[in-house]
């Protein structure tokens, strides 16, 4: 059977169709094969201009999708679309997420934890001292370690997670069967053998200048933060911590010499608010990951439950006494205190103090239960 998601990826050849006219015409005919497949008067009546129109026309009148989909199978190239459940979370978050994503490797569930680190492509020994320590410690605590895979502050941060052993996704801004820079092709093999290389550009889309600051928004809303090493006051770097501020991430910078030009971006950063790294600890501290380990242990041996989604149906973002929450559940206190326990270790809900606890903004995908 013809897999729709070849649909989707036609749509995303299109120029001028993003995240928003795609929602649009996913409102309006209710899936991608209707849309592919309707008439340019009922494409205009669902919003589309008239040059929008045309473009998809033209493409629809050269391009066999079959053969595009055999092509992106033969590269072996992984599609995700928002219909996937395995579509990152928090990507999904953030404004106009890519409605499609290409990946070589593999993206897992656990790489929801994970941090990103960025930085200029003419890396210090400093930086490159500090990006190594700072991605090592993460790749060590079990999160994920994502970045561009470009020259200088990038390339060191995939590497030392690889050497500490951990996982590393790789966000280019060309097609995933497209490697840029050219010497990082085997850098690139060991990503995907521990990660993936991920992008929302077709396969075959040339790695030109226009295409890498919109990539950007994608290394920040996969993360829970941003970690700026050195940067120029004209880096990518701080177009990657602008979107993660967007986003409502966190964004740390490491920071430098007030001479230095590479230092010149971070240094500002901090002082306009972001957390002065001064301790690659700090990361686990500020995000409470220091549990990272036991969370996937737990999330693994004690799946949800009834009691654990009776008990987040009734928490929310205001905090709540374990008292009270055995009075609303109706529950005995001590089954509502072991329960809450273990859903804490899960990363599920937050005690904030004083027995009150709160559900976890960044509570996993599979335990999230729709308030009535």
């Amino acid at each position: 059977m013809s897999d729709p998601k070849k649909y989707w990826v036609g749509f995303n050849l299109v120029k001028g169709i993003g995240a928003v006219r795609f929602q649009a015409l996913l409102n309006a005919f209710g899936d991608a094969q209707t849309a592919w497949l309707a008439s340019p008067d009922e494409l205009r009546a669902a919003g589309l201009s008239p040059k929008i129109v045309e473009n998809l026309v033209k493409l629809r009148s050269y391009v066999v999708l079959d053969r595009v989909w055999e092509e992106i199978l033969a590269k072996n190239i992984t599609i995700l679309t928002w219909e996937d459940e395995l579509y990152p979370r928090r990507l999904k978050e953030i404004d106009q997420p890519p409605p499609v994503l290409y990946l070589q490797g593999s993206y897992k569930v656990e790489d929801e934890w994970a941090v990103a680190i960025v930085g200029t492509r003419r890396i210090t020994a400093y930086g490159r001292k500090v990006t190594e320590q700072v991605s090592s410690m993460l790749a060590r605590n079990g999160i994920t370690v994502v970045s561009g895979l470009a020259r200088g502050v990038d390339a060191v941060a995939h590497q030392a997670a690889l050497n500490a052993g951990g996982r590393t996704l790789a966000v280019l801004g060309s097609g995933v069967d497209k490697v840029y820079p050219p010497e990082h092709r085997r850098l690139a093999e060991q990503i995907i053998a521990h990660g993936c290389l991920l992008s929302d550009y077709p396969p075959g889309t040339a790695p030109e200048a226009s295409n890498f600051p919109p990539r950007n928004r994608i290394i920040s809303g996969l993360s829970l933060a941003t970690v700026v090493v050195e940067a120029g006051l004209d880096s990518g770097a701080l177009i990657t911590a602008t979107f993660a501020v967007e986003q409502d991430r966190e964004v740390f910078a490491v920071p430098g010499n007030i001479t230095a030009p590479q230092s010149q971006g971070a240094n500002r950063l901090i002082r306009d608010g972001a957390h002065p790294l001064l301790d690659p600890q700090d990361i686990l501290e500020v995000l409470n990951l220091t549990m990272v380990t036991q969370q996937r242990a737990a999330r693994t041996i004690l799946p949800a439950d009834a009691t654990e989604a009776e008990l987040l149906k009734t928490l929310g973002n205001e905090p709540l006494h374990i008292d009270e929450v055995s009075h609303l559940t109706g529950m005995p206190v001590a089954k509502v205190s072991a329960t809450l326990a273990l859903m804490e270790l899960k990363g599920m809900v937050h005690q904030v103090g004083g027995m009150n606890y709160v559900v976890a903004r960044e509570q996993p995908e599979e335990y999230r239960v729709e308030k009535e």
